[in-house]
């Protein structure tokens, strides 16, 4: 073996599968962690999907393992059950000459095999939290004798709400274990994680997302919230896309999203948490193959997805925090090629803006919607240049025989060639130009008597409704981007909703619990089942949570009350 993985002084095993495996050198991510995880300490690691994370932590467990023990050594948790199976795999095929047993365990599957090979005796297990609970509670999975300790993807697991679940398990392990941390991001609630379960970690930080923003032209449009679909496929018609992947906030956002682009002329595959892994599988052969160019993913399903060829990065939904907007747009301008990253975002939402551009050090320019006028003159010239090339090429002679004869038969040429062109325009009926309305501006803070500020979020363009005891009084519709009742004058927090077809439900979080907008439509849409865009306006006050929902769905949503929670925060949901 010649390659400068000899320096680490890894078992023969491991080194005979890494030349199997054709690995020619470490990443810089595994020269940085394998020597630390080697030596035993306690160890943080932040680097993207893609850059050998996953031996980074899989060989020095593989090289630790002692022979003739029945329960595990060594425990790695993940979000999700596909980056459980990626992970397993890996730990399989690098130890493929060390005989190491390595158990899978995640939820959706069945129980008794996951039982049965853990009665048999394994020496790793990498599972999802939510399934690891369940097996400690069935007293089949003894973590007693964990040497190593592996948090990968933490930032997700918290997003996710497993916080607590992490907390128990770690409480299982010995006090004197390994632990390992991994997360592309680096968020408060993960760092005092660190700080509660780790001793002096070393910290490895591995930043390729910065390498390839440089070569990424990152560009906003400020939309209406409710208008971000026919922003987005607007953009679709202007942009020369070869390959696109567009990030939204929930599993149910992405499968509504794709069937509305494919809709609309524009094909395109929802990937989420709810495909099997073999679905998955096929949905990124079909994409690295070019025969579905447009993936509608979150930020979980998205993990793992590495192809170095993809044009465009669209964010439909901004990303809660900065560092995940790096990572997103790190999906392009890879491999040399340049990239565009694309974010629509509501007005409210634009001083996010400028937290990304402090964050990443760079700028994002603005962009103008592109009009019907540009889109309709776009489109007349690229029939106009498909024309002029096949004139060029002269290669018709079948088609020039069937005008000879419609002349001949006495039809103008005018005519047929205007014909052909309606037909050979046919496909434009599947795309229609979405209108847009005028965006609903925010206006900003202003002094007011007696200090402090009066803030306006209104309409740039009022309009009354009727009083109680005749006349009118100007009244400022709310606009649909905004999700919380502060500072709306005349908002009421209680009552019926005053949108026909919606209910007003009474959610038993508020403020006081930290709780956001999308964390309110992620928990009620992915507990009840609905689509996100069936909830309506949301109301946060202090304590509780006024939430409007289609009055179809009010039943479904009610009937899943004492399942619901926020980041591991069990709430109750009933009519207000």
């Amino acid at each position: 073996m010649t390659t400068e993985f000899t320096v680490l002084n890894l078992r023969p095993e491991l080194e005979q599968a890494i030349v199997a495996l054709g690995y020619e050198e470490p990443t810089p991510i595994q020269a940085g962690m394998i020597p630390l995880m080697l030596s035993g300490v306690d160890v943080i690691g932040q680097a993207q999907t893609g850059t050998g994370k996953t031996a980074a932590f899989a060989l020095p467990i593989l090289n630790n393992l002692e022979t003739g023990k029945r329960a595990p050594q060594a425990l790695v948790m993940a979000p999700t059950r596909e980056l459980a199976l990626q992970v397993s795999q890996a730990i399989t095929t690098l130890g493929q000459f060390c005989r190491v047993r390595v158990l899978a365990v995640y939820g959706g599957a069945p129980y008794i095999k996951q039982i049965n090979e853990l009665k048999r005796g394994v020496d790793v297990v990498v599972g999802t939290p939510g399934r690891l609970i369940d097996l400690m509670k069935r007293n089949v999975l003894d973590l007693s004798q964990v040497r190593t300790v592996v948090l990968d993807e933490a930032d997700e697991m918290l997003s996710m709400g497993f916080i607590e679940d992490i907390e128990t398990i770690l409480a299982a392990t010995p006090a004197e274990r390994q632990t390992a941390l991994f997360s592309a991001t680096m968020p408060t609630p993960i760092r005092r994680l660190a700080d509660k379960y780790m001793r002096d970690p070393q910290s490895v930080t591995i930043r390729n997302e910065q390498m390839t923003i440089a070569a990424t032209e990152q560009r906003y449009y400020l939309v209406n919230e409710r208008e971000k679909t026919a922003v987005l496929t607007r953009l679709f018609e202007v942009e020369e896309i070869s390959s696109a992947l567009i990030f939204v906030r929930t599993r149910a956002g992405t499968g509504e999203l794709a069937n509305e682009l494919s809709t609309r002329g524009f094909p395109s595959e929802a990937l989420n948490g709810d495909l099997s892994q073999d679905a998955r599988e096929r949905t990124l052969g079909r994409f690295r193959a070019g025969q579905v160019k447009v993936l509608v993913a979150t930020d979980v399903a998205a993990r793992g997805l590495d192809i170095d060829d993809i044009s465009h990065v669209f964010n439909y939904d901004m990303p809660e925090d900065s560092e995940i907007y790096v990572h997103r747009i790190g999906r392009t301008g890879r491999a040399g090629k340049t990239g565009i990253a694309i974010t629509l975002a509501t007005p409210f939402e634009k001083r996010r803006i400028k937290d990304i551009e402090r964050f990443a050090r760079t700028k994002l320019t603005q962009g103008a919607i592109p009009t019907t006028e540009e889109i309709l003159a776009l489109r007349e010239g690229q029939i106009v240049k498909q024309i002029t090339v096949w004139l060029t090429r002269g290669r018709c002679k079948t088609e020039r025989a069937i005008v000879d004869k419609l002349v001949a038969e006495g039809v103008d040429p005018l005519e047929i060639a205007a014909v052909a062109l309606k037909i050979a325009r046919g496909d434009e009926k599947q795309r229609p130009i979405a209108p847009i309305t005028e965006l609903n501006e925010i206006r900003p803070a202003r002094p007011v008597r007696g200090g402090g500020v009066r803030r306006d979020y209104a309409e740039k363009r009022p309009f009354t409704e009727k009083r109680a005891f005749g006349g009118e009084k100007p009244r400022f519709e709310r606009p649909a981007h905004i999700k919380s009742h502060e500072g709306f004058p005349g908002a009421k927090f209680g009552g019926a909703s005053h949108e026909p077809g919606m209910v007003r439900l009474a959610m038993s979080m508020g403020k006081m619990h930290g709780i956001r907008p999308s964390d309110v439509v992620g928990a009620i849409a992915y507990h009840a089942d609905i689509p996100g865009n069936t909830i309506g306006k949301i109301y946060i006050d202090e304590e509780r949570t006024l939430v409007d929902v289609q009055e179809q769905f009010v039943g479904q949503v009610l009937a899943k009350t004492g399942k619901y929670s926020i980041r591991k925060q069990a709430f109750t949901v009933e009519k207000a």
